[in-house]
């Protein structure tokens, strides 16, 4: 009785193998688990699992190489810078990431992005952020919560950029919007709300006033990106960017101007930490 249940046991262990060997192999943790679990239970030998590695840790398409390996090394997977690139190349960079891993792109062009939904039904575009998105299955979110803080409606096309990067990553975000200096009650009446998140991201443009005013009223860790919106004494951002890193709001930290991807990254790491310490 014993042997047949060993046998019965060996046998479903390599079943499983089996199955966990036909996945899509991404650069993830879990993907990777599950192909050295193949190995190890037999439903693929060791020539079968180094066919499967050949793509790691990075894919060359010969215009760019897809770095597979990232979301071990940093906790988040790579993400497409879309400006710049053609839109036959966007196409061929969805159709290969798409099959390890979600994909994100930022600053994509409206073209490009239907070029890539044409080959790729399941990717959506924001046109306000500019982002292309392709999710496999389910996002796995964390707790927490970041809250992304706007000066004026001109800056939500980085605050979008920013949450939905955030989301992405998997962290829940949530734009409290046209909340500036200009009409500072307009803060107030939400910050209530603003003070739940674990992390803040403020964006800001014109001179970047409201990444004091709201480090000064809060506890939590504050992100503060910089818009190149404003008038000619603004600089293109630059006064934003001056006015943040001379802040006399102690703990506010500052990204480059209109860097709403590398805001959200910051946000995310800080929110993973919070979330797995609670």
């Amino acid at each position: 009785m014993d042997t047949m249940t060993n046998e019965t046991t060996k046998d479903a262990a390599n079943e499983t193998a089996k199955c966990a060997a036909h996945e899509d192999l991404g650069g993830t943790e879990a993907s990777l688990r599950a192909l050295l679990g193949a190995v190890r239970d037999g439903g693929l030998d060791v020539e079968q699992g180094m066919e499967r590695l050949r793509d790691l840790p990075f894919l060359d398409l010969g215009h760019t190489k897809l770095d597979l390996h990232r979301s071990l090394r940093n906790g988040f997977p790579e993400v497409v810078y879309g400006a710049g690139k053609t839109p036959e190349q966007m196409v061929e960079i969805f159709l290969r990431l798409r099959d390890h891993d979600h994909v994100l792109a930022t600053r994509v062009p409206p073209e490009t992005a239907l070029r890539v939904q044409e080959a790729c039904p399941g990717a959506e575009y924001n046109p306000v952020a500019r982002t292309l998105t392709l999710v496999r299955g389910e996002i796995a979110y964390r707790g927490g919560e970041i809250c992304i803080v706007t000066a004026g409606t001109s800056d939500l096309p980085v605050a979008e950029e920013a949450r939905v990067t955030c989301a992405m990553l998997g962290s829940r975000a949530f734009v409290v919007s046209d909340v500036g200096v200009a009409g500072i009650h307009r803060l107030l009446d939400r910050l209530d709300r603003i003070r739940q998140a674990s992390v803040i991201v403020v964006v800001a443009g014109m001179e970047g006033a409201l990444a004091s005013v709201v480090g000064g009223l809060v506890s939590t860790p504050i992100i503060a990106v910089p818009t190149s919106v404003g008038y000619g004494a603004s600089f293109g951002g630059l006064s934003a960017l001056l006015g943040m890193l001379t802040s006399c709001a102690s703990g506010v930290s500052v990204v480059n101007i209109d860097n709403g991807f590398g805001a959200a990254c910051a946000a995310c790491k800080i929110n993973n930490l919070v979330a797995a310490r609670s």
